[in-house]
């Protein structure tokens, strides 16, 4: 599970937006409708690696 204080300062590289957990698979965008995956408890907040949400 990711650290709460760590998801507090983490944002959205792309719109530098806040992101929130979705479960424990990945963060979201809600401005950006973009998904960022979690693994091995290590959020991948690279904009190419991120998942387009409809």
């Amino acid at each position: 599970m990711i650290n709460k204080d760590l998801l507090e300062i983490l944002a959205c590289p792309q719109c530098k937006g806040p992101v929130k957990l979705k479960n424990e698979h990945g963060l979201i965008c809600e401005k950006c409708m973009l998904l960022y995956e979690i693994k091995d408890d290590i959020p991948i907040m690279l904009i190419d690696k991120a998942k387009k949400i409809t």
